[in-house]
Order: C-alpha cells, then sequence, then structure tokens
C-alpha cells in the first residue's frame, strides 16, 4: 500500500476521469487503459523534450499497486529518467483523487502505477533522429 502522505514525482501531464465504458467485469479500470493513459501523457513531455515526433518503443517495470474505481480522477505524472542521443525514458506515475474524496473516510490521492517509458525520436519519415540538445 501507498504511503499517503507521499507526494507525485514529476509534473503533472495529463488529468482525466475514469468513465463506465474504460471498466472491466468486476467494475475496477482496465489496466490497458490506464496504460494508454500513461502512454499519452508521456508522449506529451517525450515531444516536448525532443521537440518533435516520438514513438514508444519499450515499457519496463510496470507495476499496478491498486485498482482505479469509475468516477476516479486519474492524474498522470512524469519526469525524465535518462537521455540519450535519439531516445529519452521517462519515469511516469498514475496517482488518482476519488470522485468522493471530500467525503469523510473517502480513500486519499494514492499512487496507482508507475512504470519507466522509453520513446524514440523520428523524424517526418519515421527514421530515428538526433535530440537537440539545450
Amino acid at each position: 500500500m501507498t504511503d499517503s502522505t507521499q507526494e507525485p514525482s514529476g509534473d503533472l501531464l495529463l488529468r482525466t476521469l475514469a468513465m463506465p465504458a474504460d471498466t472491466n467485469t468486476n467494475g475496477d479500470i482496465f489496466g490497458g487503459w490506464i496504460m494508454s493513459q500513461m502512454d499519452i501523457a508521456g508522449g506529451i513531455l517525450a515531444q516536448q523534450i525532443t521537440a518533435g515526433a516520438v514513438v514508444t518503443v519499450a515499457v519496463d517495470s510496470m507495476k499496478f499497486i491498486s485498482p482505479v474505481q469509475m468516477g476516479d480522477v486519474v492524474c498522470c505524472y512524469g519526469e525524465m529518467k535518462r537521455q540519450g542521443n535519439t531516445s529519452l525514458a521517462l519515469h511516469l506515475e498514475v496517482w488518482v483523487r476519488p470522485r468522493m474524496s471530500r467525503e469523510k473516510g473517502s480513500r486519499p490521492h494514492s499512487k496507482v502505477t508507475e512504470a519507466v517509458f522509453t520513446y524514440v525520436a523520428i523524424d517526418e519519415n519515421g527514421v530515428k533522429r538526433r535530440i537537440p540538445r539545450d
């Protein structure tokens, strides 16, 4: 279980609402839906860092800590872990705020998953390109 006093790592990249269409037969949100939100969030950060298009090439160390419920506010945070000449690795975390978070006894803001996503910078032809340096 995650310590509720812990704070997210990195910047807030994406915030969305878990909807009924995103649930599995247990009523929890599909892990694949959460992973796709992480990829969208990571792609936004990767494009900012690389100043252009990127593709996802790997997802490492995916850990699901606790389920996400329909109606939870899903927040994706991220930061760069390492950068190479053409690729970069981002550490991404998903935290949720329960839909009834202001009610007494409700679940706190908590981390539900994390992973390292690797992106490669590409040009307009889909060919690997160098990442510009500041």
